[in-house]
């Protein structure tokens, strides 16, 4: 099963804007050249490379490696070790164009209130899909010790702050970005990675315990 929504554009912004560790990802190809230019021959090797990571996760794949990526994206194992140190990066890689839409910005309701719930009700109801659950499981699962950061939750980062932005410019009285990140983001990652419910009741009481600690 080919998981449609990591799409040509979303391989195209990440290719050009994603860091891991703090380096860009390499420009080469198999041929050792050069990325082209968008559109070319880079970026559909780059699409065929992500739609076979979400082909194997989507399958339940036990054992995801450089070399089997390779043969089901028909490309040498060389290809993936030029651009990414191990199979964690790629897979964080992918999971960044699978669990964040490219453009997406923090809802603006008016109320911190309204973002927060917005904003913890999208993410929620997302990542409980199948196939996002699938992928959430198989990056952590692929970790093989700490990391100095995770793109996933640096996106969701900039987001919080976003919002906290929004309620400080309006006058309200609002949490800070450690305690929407760590009361309201990281319980709902934290429910679906561990098989917990996540629905749209939880969501919005992790929004009302946030709140609570400020008023």
């Amino acid at each position: 099963m080919i998981l449609a929504f990591v799409t040509v554009a979303q391989v195209r912004h990440q290719s050009q804007h994603l860091c891991h560790n703090g380096s860009m990802p390499s420009s080469e190809t198999s041929s050792g050249t050069s990325a082209g230019r968008p559109g070319g021959r880079s970026s559909r090797v780059l699409a065929s490379i992500y739609e076979s990571v979400g082909a194997l996760v989507g399958e339940g794949a036990e054992r995801i490696t450089f070399p089997v990526i390779a043969e089901r994206a028909g490309v040498t194992p060389t290809t993936l070790y030029r651009r990414w140190d191990d199979v964690d990066a790629l897979l964080e890689e992918v999971a960044v164009a699978a669990l964040t839409r490219e453009g997406e910005s923090a809802p603006d309701t008016g109320s911190v209130e309204g973002d927060l719930t917005a904003w913890a009700l999208a993410i929620a109801r997302d990542i409980s899909r199948p196939e996002r659950v699938r992928y959430l499981r198989a990056m952590v699962a692929a970790r093989g010790g700490l990391e100095a950061s995770c793109p996933v939750t640096d996106r969701r980062h900039d987001q919080a702050r976003e919002v906290v932005r929004h309620a400080v410019e309006r006058g309200e009285k609002t949490p800070s970005v450690d305690q929407v990140l760590d009361h309201v983001i990281a319980p709902l990652y934290h429910h679906v990675v561990f098989g917990l419910g996540v629905d749209d009741a939880y969501a919005r009481r992790l929004v009302a315990d946030v709140l609570a600690m400020v008023r």
